[in-house]
């Protein structure tokens, strides 16, 4: 009933999983991850204890392999319903799909990933996601690369009865909000007729609002630049206190809070993102 693709980041750095399926609020039941340890998708009949089991027996040192092979062992229930991919820090990911999901269903792995579904339009679903996992390495963004092979998958078919929800979690050690979270991502679409479309959509506001800025595009506050942006400021209503470049960095930084930009503030300098908003506001 859904597809799901587990990933790690080429400078393993990052762990997430991105999932989409005719079902409300999938991102609410199929993802789990954690900074440093690993990434796990549950579903079809999905049994959600598999969710701490999987990250427990990675943190514990095992493989993606052995997790997997673990939790289908430790499985009461039905265990021919259930589907599950699973990676860690290193190696290749892993994937079981029991033979009772309801077809099409299956799935593949490679080294730091792996793909599932069930219900699926045909096998082309998971070849499609796995190609675009594949072919998207020059990515350096993980939740790009997870939406990549999610849509590829979506084009394919997905579902077969059809879109409803879509979610994308992305973890990484000290890179969420402000740095005192390991969450980088965290995107759900509980209920939409295009969710993974409207899962970019989000993705690309994410970026823009919460991304850190790229020190070689940064524009120093001085000159002309710091005129401009001191009278916009005035404009928007955050008019700096004196001609000082610390009451232009205050004021920019009070705005920027507004705007929910405070993650692109640099002293001194700007992002030219947030220049373009500002000039546009």
């Amino acid at each position: 009933m859904t597809f799901s693709i587990v990933a790690r980041s080429a400078d393993g750095d990052a762990l997430g999983v991105a999932v989409a399926s005719k079902f409300l609020a999938a991102g609410a039941a199929v993802p789990a991850a954690e900074a440093d340890v690993g990434a796990v998708a549950t579903q079809s009949y999905a049994n959600l204890a598999y969710k701490a089991q999987a990250l427990a027996l990675l943190r514990s040192g095992v493989t993606a392999t052995d997790a997997v092979a673990g939790l289908i062992a430790a499985d009461s229930g039905p265990r021919g319903q259930r589907q599950v991919g699973v990676v860690g820090v290193s190696g290749d990911g892993a994937t079981f799909t029991g033979d009772d999901c309801h077809g099409w269903a299956g799935g593949t792995a490679g080294d730091g990933y792996a793909v599932q579904g069930n219900m699926l339009a045909g096998p082309d679903v998971v070849a499609a996601m796995a190609d675009a996992w594949e072919s998207t390495m020059d990515e350096p963004r993980l939740a790009y690369r997870l939406l990549a092979a999610l849509a590829a998958g979506d084009d394919a078919g997905g579902d077969r009865r059809g879109r409803q929800s879509a979610a994308l979690l992305v973890v990484a050690r000290g890179q969420g909000y402000g740095g005192t979270s390991d969450v980088l991502v965290d995107l759900r679409v509980d209920d939409h007729v295009a969710p993974v479309a409207e899962l970019a959509r989000l993705l690309d506001q994410h970026t823009f609002l919460f991304g850190r800025p790229d020190p070689a595009t940064l524009i120093d506050l001085s000159g002309e630049v710091a005129a401009e942006v001191g009278r916009l400021l005035a404009a928007a209503g955050h008019p700096p206190a004196g001609p000082a470049g610390a009451d232009l960095d205050a004021a920019l930084a009070s705005w920027a809070g507004v705007e929910n930009l405070e993650e692109r503030i640099v002293v001194g300098r700007i992002d030219p993102l947030v220049l373009a908003h500002l000039r546009g506001h």
